[in-house]
């Protein structure tokens, strides 16, 4: 790896060494906020847990930089973790919906959630949102940590079900923030309309013969 490459490069290429689980356990808001932390300087390559010692062994292959052990400020390499509701205490509440970066969870309000299994990182970011406790994590690759629990195509997914995911929510940010200017101009048509009405109704007697 030349290390003369722009920090656009190398930050996609580090990007797509990470595993995707988004969860945010690095210290950054997803996984291309780390990658780009480590293109710039600003981030050491062992604080990933999901990827493991060897995800820190294709950082450093990527980087030029030496491997370093897993920072454990940031977590433990450990099998990967699948979420599960228990469906009897679920109360539709939806905040694990918007938690869930890869929009594993399936269900509505005040409706029962499930969790689509082949799309679960494993993040843990819905475990503290639910307000009755009602998800837990399994060890879902027993025996099998970092890269050895998950594959380049999950990994490949996964950024792309984060992507859709990121998309719809500030595509729903922007409605919530654009509707009061809407509000405010459809209050100001209406009242331009009772104004020339009651204009209207005051001017109709004198216009009798």
């Amino acid at each position: 790896m030349s290390l003369t490459a722009g920090p656009d490069t190398l930050a996609a290429r580090i990007d797509a060494a990470l595993p995707q689980t988004q969860c945010t356990r690095c210290g950054y808001p997803d996984c291309t906020g780390y990658a780009q932390a480590i293109a710039a300087g600003a981030a050491e390559i062992n604080q990933c847990p999901p990827g493991g010692a060897e995800g820190i062994a294709r950082l450093a292959r990527i980087t030029g930089r030496p491997t370093l052990p897993l920072d454990p400020a940031f977590g433990q390499e450990g099998p990967r973790q699948l979420a599960v509701i228990d469906e009897a205490w679920c109360i539709g509440c939806t905040l694990c919906l918007d938690a869930c970066p890869t929009d594993a969870i399936l269900g509505s309000n005040k409706r029962m959630h499930t969790v689509i299994e082949a799309h679960c990182t494993g993040c843990e970011l819905c475990i503290p949102v639910c307000p009755v406790d009602c998800i837990a994590l399994e060890v879902a690759t027993p025996g099998r940590s970092g890269w050895q629990a998950w594959s380049q195509t999950q990994a490949d997914v996964a950024r792309q079900r984060y992507q859709q995911h990121r998309r719809r929510r500030d595509a729903a940010q922007r409605e919530v923030q654009e509707a009061p200017a809407a509000d405010t101009r459809k209050r100001s048509i209406v009242e331009a309309a009772l104004a020339r009405a009651r204009a209207a109704t005051q001017r109709a007697p004198a216009d009798k013969p």
